[in-house]
């Protein structure tokens, strides 16, 4: 094979050929630029940098990381793995989808669409072309036996298997065939991103590089791995959602949990009740229009991922709904701007619905039906149910704080048999966030009780609400990734920042063992945070928690954890995602010398 390597921005290219590739005849046109500083050779597993000077055959830290270490799969697979030491040269455009056989066309059609994606993450890793002519091929060959629903809902089955090798047949010399086997849309796009993984860019030889040969069974342990994105606080445009959804993909998390309301702002518009929006939005531009939500669902689907959209209710709603006056509705909200709001609210402006008042009902119901329209999520729903402030409905009703349980419990009734009634069954969970009314669900929701799910926020609370009852672990001492920057209403407030560190080594399943655990959540909550912001603040802690929900290994952040999440906080950043760096680039540099 010929490799031809001209105008090399860093160094003069020599005659090499990568001590961990097969061995290949190589011609080399030299061009005057400086020598790379270093090579990375690998002696016991690790990675280890020498002065490129001291060595004739050079090799990248990226390639290193790749065929010296065990396991860069983020994250780590639950079944067998065999990874090849070798690895051959790969473009872009020779990566072809052989076959697909898929149980319905609309499963087909999305294989199709994950594909282009995944060519699409390629392109964007590969940097110019420097003189290959022997590039190999990838042909993938994918087969889906299982559900004909492409869809990510509870009882999906996300496991798959992949074989990688070199073609078999006389006239395909130089292929590589990559078989996926799946048994629902979702677990091949599963195996697609690992496959991706696979492949990464040789700076110093300008090209992208592939496994020879690969073979990997994988699971996941929680069937629910979710990310929050409050987008009420503070808006995030599309781009930004799509690029964490592209983020959370690569890291097989699976819910995009979209707090998209809350009483600082209701920017989602809908046609049947535009005035939500036309009310509540913070600006006439911070608003989501249904053509914006199906692209960002188009998008979470081909990844992978459902969109779970949250309409809080009955509290944290503000000025969204303070237009029943002028519509002839009556009042559809109280304790809007009321002057001590931290008797009525975590944040202004507060506000909490009126469930004596029949609009507010057909208002949510047309509300659902909009969202599993758009998202077409209807085996999951999340009606908030945080931070009720019994003082409101009490003050407004005269009520005792009996009378005022019983109105949240008329409420809750009302919202689930009109959406029963609207659908024609009750979706599979229906998740409320944890409170002090949680105690009531037992007792006074029995009818419901398989299908109601909390999510619960306080380790303290924890072990209350998870006997019994299907929970989602979102403890924000672990797992909420906005904190560290304090509150905005109090001074020197707010808890202590959680590491990657924390964030991984975080296993409440274990300690609440007699839960129904679905799964984990991490929270980002914008009242400090901005556009812009997202990737950064988000990115690669989030990371940590999916590798925890997918593979939930017994061992903490050792130094091979960190140095996996470190390559791939690297593959994110050559898909064109910014995660925030997690130690200096020496560390980077001197495998499992830092953590």
């Amino acid at each position: 094979m010929w490799l031809v390597i001209q105008d090399f921005p860093n160094y003069i290219p020599i005659l090499m050929c990568l001590l961990a590739l097969k061995t290949i005849v190589c011609q080399v046109t030299v061009t005057k630029s400086p020598l790379p500083l270093w090579n990375w050779e690998c002696i016991e597993e690790k990675c280890l940098p020498l002065r490129a000077t001291q060595v004739s055959k050079l090799q990248s830290l990226e390639t290193c990381n790749m065929l010296c270490s065990s396991m860069q799969i983020w994250p780590q697979p639950t079944g067998i793995v065999s990874l090849s030491t070798t690895a051959v040269p790969l473009r872009a455009n020779l990566v072809l989808l052989q076959n697909v056989d898929a149980p319905t066309g609309k499963v087909h059609e999305l294989l199709q669409g994950a594909f282009s994606l995944f060519r699409e993450d390629l392109r964007v890793m590969e940097s110019e072309v420097r003189g290959f002519e022997e590039w190999r091929s990838l042909y993938l060959r994918i087969v889906v036996n299982g559900s004909g629903d492409p869809r990510m809902r509870l009882d999906t089955d996300e496991s798959y298997s992949l074989a990688l090798r070199p073609a078999d047949e006389a006239d395909l010399v130089g292929v590589l065939m990559a078989d996926i086997n799946a048994q629902s849309f979702c677990g091949a796009r599963h195996a697609m991103e690992t496959l991706s993984q696979l492949i990464w860019l040789d700076p110093y030889m300008g090209t992208l590089l592939i496994l020879e040969a690969a073979r990997i069974d994988d699971a996941p342990k929680f069937r629910y791995r979710g990310l929050l994105v409050d987008t009420a606080h503070n808006y995030f445009p599309i781009s930004e959602l799509m690029t964490n959804i592209d983020a959370m993909a690569a890291s097989k998390l699976n819910t995009f949990h979209w707090h998209i309301s809350d009483s600082q702002a209701f920017p989602l518009h809908t046609n049947r009740d535009p005035q939500l929006a036309n009310y509540g939005a913070a600006t006439p531009g911070d608003i989501y229009t249904p053509e914006d939500v199906r692209a960002v669902v188009r998008r979470a689907r081909m990844r992978g991922i459902r969109v779970l959209i949250e309409i809080d209710a009955p509290a944290h709603v503000g000025h969204a709904w303070s237009w029943g006056p002028a519509a002839h509705k009556g009042e559809l909200a109280f304790c809007l701007d009321v002057d001590n709001w931290t008797q009525y609210c975590s944040e202004p402006p507060c506000g909490q619905l009126n469930p004596h008042n029949t609009h507010v009902y057909d208002v949510f119901e047309r509300l659902f039906l909009a969202i599993l329209r758009l998202t077409g999520v209807e085996d999951i729903v999340h009606l908030g149910g945080n931070d009720i402030s019994m003082r409101c409905w009490k003050e407004q009703f005269n009520n005792t704080k009996n009378e005022t349980m019983r109105l949240w419990l008329h409420f809750t009734r009302t919202l689930l048999s009109r959406l029963e009634k609207r659908t024609g069954k009750l979706p599979n969970l229906i998740i409320f966030w944890m409170s002090h009314l949680g105690e009531r669900f037992k007792a006074d929701l029995r009818d419901y009780i398989n299908h109601i799910g909390i999510q619960v926020r306080n380790v303290a609370w924890a072990q209350s609400y998870v006997s019994g009852i299907r929970t989602i672990m979102s403890h924000e001492d672990a797992w909420d990734l906005n904190t560290g920057s304090g509150a905005w209403y109090e001074e020197n407030s707010g808890a202590p920042y959680n590491s990657w560190q924390r964030v991984y080594e975080h296993r409440p399943w274990v300690k609440h063992a007699s839960g129904i655990v679905e799964g984990g959540e991490a929270t980002v909550w914008s009242a400090l945070l901005s556009e812009g912001n997202l990737i950064w603040r988000a990115w690669p802690r989030a990371a940590a928690l999916a590798e925890r929900l997918w593979t939930d290994r017994p061992e903490g952040a050792t130094r091979p954890v960190h140095q996996r999440l470190d390559v791939h906080r690297s593959r994110l950043i050559a898909r064109g995602i910014r995660p925030s760096p997690m130690w200096s680039m020496w560390c980077t540099h001197n495998t499992l010398t830092c953590g």
